[in-house]
């Protein structure tokens, strides 16, 4: 097993990476009335740390009432949240870590009466849930451009904090990905349509984080082909239709794209290997991000039988080599270890602590 590639460094725009791994961005809700504190800054050090190159926050909430659906998820506009931020931001950078936030707003995944904001009904495109089911009034065009807007102030506050760039969440039929998906979203106007006419809310909101940044600040979008409930869904069928979608997007002004996936080694499409960041970065050109089930020994799905961490790490190394991706993001393995791409770049793969569900009890 050979990981060196792996621990090269990696730039783009003003983002120097030591090495290509990514801490995954995943909801922790330990951040009491949206401010991030001490505890929090304490745990994405111990990962800066532990060798990661890049940290992606959790999702943080845009400035909407109805952006998130926990009173503990951290937001990105209060006062005091920023400046939990900033020190999260500082002991990260203290540690030798980058950190980008992760912005986020769960649309029609929220459920009336949800906290934080108990009042505040959920919004979508076409108000539609993810099974398609009416819930509430569609969202107005002028609604939709204070989204825009809102998503375009978060990037401001990030970059005030000193974050190394963001990540848009686009993916798991969240507010973006609901507007990408035929499913949730039957609006007429200019955010319908067809695939390509149904990014244009994400395209509007790439040039308005873009003006509101300025040009070398990077900007990730993270997308999905499954949602929440649908993981058998696809925006695009074959490989012509993920180019289609991908255009706008890449045109706007995407950096790097995180391909989300369930599992890093699964093809996307029939008659190639390549995976979904694969297929992506021969499309684009752009870096990406691969990540699904990496440094795990078992996955989501129940049918696959547990894969020694080594064949795992294998699997992946043989794949970066033949360029398929440029970054690697590591989940739920990095809740249990913190130490995880340190221990894999030393070759100490039988003291890694593999992860149990137990392990997202506590914020360590």
């Amino acid at each position: 097993m050979n990981t060196e590639q792996l621990f090269l460094p990696f730039q783009v725009g003003n983002l120097s990476l030591s090495n290509r791994f990514v801490m995954a961005p995943m909801t922790r809700a330990q951040s009491p009335k949206g401010v991030p504190g001490s505890n929090v800054a304490a745990y994405y050090r111990r990962r800066a740390e532990g060798g990661v190159g890049l940290i992606v926050t959790e999702g943080t909430a845009i400035n909407h009432p109805a952006a998130v659906s926990h009173q503990d998820i951290p937001n990105i506009h209060e006062e005091a949240s920023l400046e939990g931020w900033k020190k999260v931001v500082e002991e990260v950078h203290a540690a030798g870590g980058k950190i980008i936030p992760q912005l986020w707003h769960v649309a029609m995944a929220r459920t009336i009466g949800e906290y934080p904001n108990v009042e505040a009904l959920p919004v979508g495109p076409s108000g539609l849930n993810l099974a398609g089911e009416p819930v509430t009034e569609p969202l107005t065009t002028e609604e939709v451009e204070s989204l825009v807007t809102a998503f375009a102030q978060a990037a401001a506050n990030a970059k005030s904090v000193g974050f190394d760039g963001i990540e848009l969440h686009g993916a798991h039929g969240y507010l973006i990905d609901q507007f990408f998906w035929d499913r949730t979203n039957k609006r007429t106007d200019r955010y319908g349509g067809d695939l390509v006419g149904r990014t244009t809310f994400a395209v509007e909101i790439i040039k308005a984080c873009r003006q509101a940044v300025g040009p070398d600040f990077p900007i990730v979008l993270r997308f999905s082909q499954w949602k929440l409930g649908a993981y058998d869904e696809k925006l695009a069928k074959t490989p012509e239709e993920l180019a289609s979608f991908l255009a706008p997007l890449s045109e706007a002004g995407v950096d790097i794209f995180h391909c989300s996936t369930r599992r890093f080694s699964q093809a996307e499409f029939a008659g190639s290997d390549l995976n979904l960041a694969g297929w992506t970065k021969k499309l684009t050109g752009k870096p990406c991000i691969t990540v699904g089930s990496i440094g795990l020994q078992s996955d989501f799905f129940e049918e696959d039988k547990a894969q020694k961490p080594e064949d795992n790490i294998d699997e992946l190394t043989e794949r970066f080599d033949r360029e398929e991706f440029d970054l690697v993001a590591v989940g739920r393995a990095l809740i249990s270890d913190p130490a995880w791409p340190a221990k894999v770049q030393s070759g100490a793969i039988d003291e890694i602590i593999p992860f149990t569900p137990e392990a997202t009890n506590t914020l360590y």
